[in-house]
């Protein structure tokens, strides 16, 4: 007897942990989907949302942070991701609360809700009880998750909804320079036949603003450069992605192994890390540096630090530039 293909094999897996998610839900529920705004969680959410089609009462995406980054704005408008920000819901009213892209501890605000699902890529600092709990870190994006879902349902996502996935696998795995692995590059491929790669050319060249270039002088003029590792502070931000775009910018600089790009933003210092990929590990810096003061933590290549304010100003460290400056250099012995 013939030994199953191993496309046959892992249509077989796909098909087993979709079944064991919808297994979650009753056909009576009304289920809320929570994200932290990025490519990356819109369309995962997106994506959960039309598992979930006809399979419950009805799913609503959370958004807990307005959507700002230019590219975000483009990709919810161009697809027309249904977001509801959770200024405008009662928490309470929904029967079942998922989780994508994201893990509780990822922001306060997730801390009072119980998840019955969580599905991520990040690494996990503990282990989560919940009804359906799918992390990966080996993944590039949540999206490549999301995909392999979606094809053990035997859905073939609609043109918007595939070119939602595959901007965000294109956008988690920075074109497969940062992150990425076999399955994240065989779910682009499947999904880039049933994208519209005109939308999606609308979406990717939508990333700044005229007043955006300011920033990125700002950060220009405040580099240090030491050690094959460059750090620039940008005071206070508009919005906490501007220090991504930075750090994305930074990180094409030929002979840089690292690279550290922090911001004040709604009264956090936020500090983004990037590295060359080398025998290192930004999650771990991140958590080892600065963990014990707010929440931290990523990806071998890329990782982010959280950090309020007041609890700087409870450590005895002011929140002017100049203090901040000396703290992240301090913490990273930069």
């Amino acid at each position: 007897m013939p030994k199953p293909s191993n496309q046959a094999r892992d249509l077989k897996t796909w098909r087993k942990q979709t079944q064991k998610l919808l297994e979650t839900f009753q056909p009576e529920d009304e289920v809320s989907v929570f994200i932290k705004p990025d490519p990356d969680s819109m369309a995962s959410a997106y994506a959960l949302k039309r598992l979930l089609w006809r399979k419950v009462r009805s799913t609503t995406i959370v958004c807990i942070e307005p959507v700002k980054r230019l590219d975000n704005l483009a990709m919810k408008e161009l697809i027309k991701i249904p977001l509801m920000p959770i200024s405008d819901v009662a928490v309470a009213d929904f029967s079942r609360y998922a989780l994508v892209d994201a893990q509780p501890d990822h922001s306060e605000v997730f801390s009072g809700i119980t998840f019955d699902v969580i599905i991520d890529h990040h690494p996990a600092k503990k282990q989560w009880e919940a009804a359906h709990v799918d992390i990966r870190p080996h993944y590039g994006a949540t999206a490549t998750m999301m995909l392999e879902y979606l094809r053990g349902a035997r859905i073939k996502p609609s043109m918007k909804l595939a070119t939602a996935l595959l901007y965000a696998v294109k956008t988690d795995t920075s074109n497969f320079e940062r992150a990425g692995m076999e399955e994240d590059v065989r779910q682009f491929q499947y999904v880039f036949h049933h994208a519209d790669r005109n939308l999606l050319n609308k979406i990717d060249r939508a990333e700044l603003t005229p007043e955006d270039l300011d920033y990125f002088q700002v950060a220009l003029d405040n580099r240090i450069l030491t050690k094959k590792r460059l750090y620039t502070h940008m005071g206070k931000v508009p919005r906490s992605d501007i220090c991504v775009q930075v750090a994305d910018f930074f990180s094409k600089v030929h002979g840089v192994g690292w690279i550290f790009v922090s911001g004040v933003y709604e009264d956090k210092l936020v500090i983004v890390f990037r590295n060359d990929g080398i025998r290192k590990n930004a999650g771990r810096t991140a958590t080892r540096a600065f963990g014990d003061v707010g929440s931290a933590g990523g990806h071998k290549g890329s990782a982010r630090a959280e950090i309020p304010l007041d609890s700087l100003r409870e450590a005895g460290v002011k929140a002017y530039s100049s203090e901040l400056v000396k703290f992240v250099r301090r913490r990273l012995k930069f």
